[in-house]
């Protein structure tokens, strides 16, 4: 069985990486999403390990000292974080976790103890002008919202580079084909198939046979 892949998706708000993630994790249901963990206080219908782990600042303090956070942030006054426990039960299952976070995340996470098994790839848009037609499109922010977002989005931008691979989201759908073949093609590198060295040497044993 194969060691399970760390999928880190980034991309600034409105390039179509929520859509994706959905999309991957219906495409195939042994991706799990890493759930974070937050010191903020539940809202209304949020169930703690579906959408948050919650937990007090202390606790996740604690976790932070042991090593059990992959990433984490301060955001607001407020810590959330990605535990490493789950992800690495996922690993030794053969299963891989998808992890929505920023630039800032995903770098922790790669200069993590689990590093070796990440995948990066970065959204972009095909243009700023379309960034910005899609956040007005949900129409779910105020103008204030929308020209934070863009804003943030130039900084997120300027990352690019640190990704292994970097999809232009034209079309949704063509963005969504390249992204099961980029994880198919990570399943199958020669070092993340540990079943192969015993294969190989049990080829050559019925080649001495015959």
């Amino acid at each position: 069985m194969r060691r399970g892949l760390l999928l880190i998706l980034s991309s600034p708000s409105g390039a179509g990486k929520s859509t994706l993630s959905r999309r991957l994790m219906e495409w195939d249901a042994d991706i799990r999403f890493s759930v974070s963990a937050t010191t903020r206080t539940p809202r209304a219908g949020e169930v703690d390990g579906e959408h948050y782990h919650f937990c007090t600042r202390e606790a996740f303090q604690t976790m932070i000292a042991g090593g059990q956070m992959l990433e984490h942030a301060e955001v607001f006054g407020n810590f959330y974080g990605s535990p490493r426990a789950p992800v690495e039960t996922a690993m030794r299952e053969g299963r891989d976790t998808l992890f929505d976070v920023d630039w800032q995340g995903g770098q922790q996470i790669r200069n993590s103890a689990l590093g070796r098994d990440v995948v990066s790839i970065f959204i972009l848009p095909p243009s700023i002008a379309e960034l910005e037609r899609r956040l007005r499109g949900r129409g779910q922010d105020s103008d204030e919202v929308i020209r934070g977002r863009m804003d943030k989005s130039r900084d997120e931008i300027s990352h690019w580079a640190e990704y292994d691979y970097v999809l232009v989201n034209s079309d949704i759908d063509e963005t969504e084909e390249k992204l099961r073949a980029i994880l198919v093609a990570e399943r199958l590198r020669r070092d993340r198939q540990p079943d192969l060295t015993d294969l190989v040497r049990d080829l050559n044993e019925e080649f001495a046979a015959r």
